[in-house]
């Protein structure tokens, strides 16, 4: 039997999200201050807004995410390192950093391994989030990023950036669930905008939800 969400319940799952390239300091104020009021996990934002996220939301239960070589994942694992050090030096406690795409296409899964490993090393004790970006993927492909995020020591395995050609679906979070299992959790992200699409995706397996629609997803009846 599936799960009954109630609009809180659901709430704690959203990491409230804002990663346009245009948006100001007023529109990530309003994102921490929505977070806080609807009760969201954490808020999602680009790294350069980290530090004021973090002032924003001091002494709330709200946490700051950043995104790491995003949205493309082909910086150097120097790069994403070094992003991501500084961003948890900053008040993230949430980091979602992308894999290296072209590594996995091509097979190469230890390097894949070794980028991860190399955001993991430095972003402690922060969660981290590595996003598959599985649009592009192929099962048997999303199911080798899983197990690389696993023997690379991240927390969770995501989706998708939202800048990809596609975002989360039902199938892709029961599969990487299926993959992780107990060992790590499952973030769903991308073209989530209503409530049933965001229940559907916790029904599958999904511990968190990425979105920008969060207040309205929230908002909506119950019924």
């Amino acid at each position: 039997m599936e799960r009954e969400w109630t609009a809180a319940q659901i709430a704690a799952t959203i990491d409230h999200t804002l990663l346009k390239a245009t948006a100001t300091e007023a529109a990530i104020r309003d994102l921490c201050a929505e977070a806080k009021r609807f009760g969201f996990a954490s808020v999602c934002v680009n790294p350069c807004w980290v530090e004021l996220c973090a002032k924003e939301l001091a002494g709330s239960r709200v946490a700051v995410c950043t995104v790491i070589g995003f949205p493309l994942g082909a910086n150097t694992s120097e790069i994403k390192a070094a992003e991501a050090k500084l961003a948890v030096s900053q008040g993230a406690s949430e980091v979602d950093m992308v894999i290296n795409l072209g590594k996995a296409k091509a097979g190469d899964w230890k390097g894949v391994q070794d980028d991860i490993a190399a955001v993991v090393a430095v972003s402690k004790p922060a969660i981290v989030k590595v996003i598959l970006e599985t649009c592009y993927l192929t099962n048997e492909e999303k199911v080798a990023a899983c197990k690389a995020a696993m023997a690379a020591g991240a927390n969770f395995v995501k989706t998708s950036t939202g800048f990809g050609t596609g975002g989360a679906t039902v199938e892709d979070v029961k599969l990487m669930k299926a993959t992780v299992g107990p060992m790590l959790k499952v973030k769903a992200s991308g073209g989530i905008h209503t409530r049933a699409e965001a229940i559907a995706l916790l029904n599958a397996g999904a511990d968190r939800i990425g979105a920008s629609a969060g207040v309205a997803i929230v908002s909506e009846s119950n019924k």
